[in-house]
């Protein structure tokens, strides 16, 4: 290899000192010890649900926990906590809304008039959003933090991925076929950023019968394990179709959830730090 000119328009697409160019400085007065990114192929597989369970988690074991809402023009983190407040600024930045937990929240229905405001915006001023969620926010001391991202591959998770330090992404599915090859484009996207899969939670995995107890693959049967072990992901949750679920992030009580199906995940994040 070359030496670096730091001139990037010479740079192959691997070169580190190029990807360290788009890395945006977050706030003087944050410090975000661990950045994991929260992403799907599709939109409706319940991912701000998915994001909301697992930060509620690392709360309860007594990590101090933040979640970047990015899903700019479909957010849905502050209903799913019961947030109603909204945020204010400092002459040093904004500052974030807690939960009922103590966790952090930023969310850009925190800073509309009215939560069902659109938000009508091209993709440069979404993605422009994002980045001062990172750097105009007052973060404080973090070490776990939650980027719920809107779905696909666009202009938002590429300014995520490019922008923030990541350290893991986790990917959320449902059962169809169709998921599974969009699965395999996040997780490929993944890799071509070098940010490792942390693991995927399949939502709406199946339906079991109150009465019986027996299980039933509403959307078909799982592939999800044959995805996992064609890019080496060891982790995977299996999340049923619960109306328990729906029914606490309406309500916006989703910390009172016991999320049992995701306990696996918290520990493959508290590796990030050990």
């Amino acid at each position: 290899m070359s030496e670096c000119t730091h001139d990037c328009s010479s740079c192959g697409e691997n070169c580190s000192s190029r990807k360290e160019n788009f890395r945006e400085p977050q706030n003087k007065l944050s410090d975000i010890k661990k950045v994991i990114g929260i992403v799907s192929g599709k939109g409706g597989v319940g991912k701000s649900s998915v994001t909301s369970q697992l930060a509620t988690l690392c709360a309860r074991h007594e990590y101090k926990t933040a979640i970047l809402d990015a899903d700019i023009t479909g957010p849905s983190i502050p209903k799913a906590f019961g947030i109603t407040e909204k945020a204010y600024g400092t002459d040093d930045g904004l500052l974030p809304v807690k939960t009922k937990t103590g966790i952090e929240v930023m969310s850009i229905n925190l800073l509309l008039e009215n939560d069902t405001d659109p938000v009508v915006w091209r993709g440069p001023v979404i993605a422009g959003t994002v980045k001062q969620f990172w750097t105009d926010v007052i973060w404080g001391e973090v070490d776990f933090m939650f980027v719920d991202m809107p779905p696909g591959t666009g202009d938002v998770p590429l300014t995520v991925f490019q922008s923030l330090p990541l350290d893991g992404i986790i990917v959320v599915t449902s059962p169809q076929d169709l998921v599974s090859m969009i699965v395999e484009k996040a997780v490929k996207m993944a890799q071509l950023m070098n940010v490792p899969v942390l693991g995927i939670v399949e939502n709406m995995s199946y339906f079991e019968c109150p009465d019986c107890g027996k299980r039933h693959s509403v959307f078909g049967e799982s592939k999800i394990e044959e995805v996992a072990a064609h890019f080496g992901i060891d982790t995977i949750s299996k999340l049923p179709i619960n109306s328990e679920i729906a029914s606490a992030c309406d309500k916006g009580v989703v910390e009172l959830l016991s999320a049992s199906q995701l306990e696996n995940m918290p520990e493959k994040i508290e590796n990030l730090i050990k």
